[in-house]
């Protein structure tokens, strides 16, 4: 496997997730083959690391691990008091919008067994988007996607929902392939600045990946 690591400190270690590899193993253990990064990681590092959040097997980009114990307790309180904000870039189908158009979609989602779903029962999702026009040669549309919870499958769902269906993802209603392995959604930018104690662990203010679909 590749590891693309964009920052590593004595605490953290954020790392570039490819598209169609597991961010940490799954419940079939030692019996999915699949690729699984923090197993890479835990592996080539000879040493435990601990997954602070995670990124679904189709998504690429970027994923914290904490290397000890006292940063995985932080990081799990920032992310648990929304205090880590998240940045995410999408290409969609559907119908052209205003260029520049921002929405925030709520909903309260529950986890089936392959899909998320809108249920009394589910929890609160809210997403702030941002519509930034569509490619004339594709036609797809560029989407910059702030989760402000962590739902499973938030973006894809929201998305799909409001009519724009992730390229690639045929989950959720997308009849179009993408030409990368995976779906068009990726973790763009991890903002830290407002983190309690993020200094203090080494973090920067934010870390970014480059978001490689610029089409237009």
């Amino acid at each position: 496997m590749n590891l693309k690591i964009i920052f590593e400190n004595e605490n953290f270690i954020v790392v570039d997730k490819e598209a169609m590899v597991l961010t940490t193993p799954s419940r079939l253990g030692v019996q999915d083959s699949r690729p699984c990064l923090g197993t890479t990681l835990q592996t080539q590092s000879q040493s435990q690391i601990f997954p602070v959040h995670r990124l679904d097997f189709e998504v690429s980009g970027l994923v914290i691990y904490a290397k000890n114990a006292k940063a995985h307790s932080a990081a799990n309180s920032w992310f648990e008091q929304k205090s880590v904000f998240k940045t995410y870039c999408a290409l969609s189908e559907g119908e052209a919008l205003t260029a520049g158009e921002k929405f925030l979609w709520k909903s309260c989602l529950l986890r089936g067994k392959k899909r998320s779903y809108e249920h009394q029962l589910g929890k609160n999702s809210e997403t702030e988007a941002l519509y930034l026009g569509s490619d004339p040669n594709t036609g797809w549309h560029q989407w910059e996607l702030h989760p402000l919870t962590g739902r499973p499958h938030q973006l894809r769902y929201e998305l799909s929902r409001h009519g724009h269906p992730i390229v690639g993802d045929q989950l959720y209603g997308s009849r179009t392939s993408f030409f990368e392995p995976g779906i068009a959604l990726r973790a763009l930018r991890i903002d830290f600045s407002k983190a309690p104690q993020a200094k203090h662990f080494g973090l920067p203010i934010s870390i970014e990946a480059s978001s490689r679909w610029n089409l237009f």
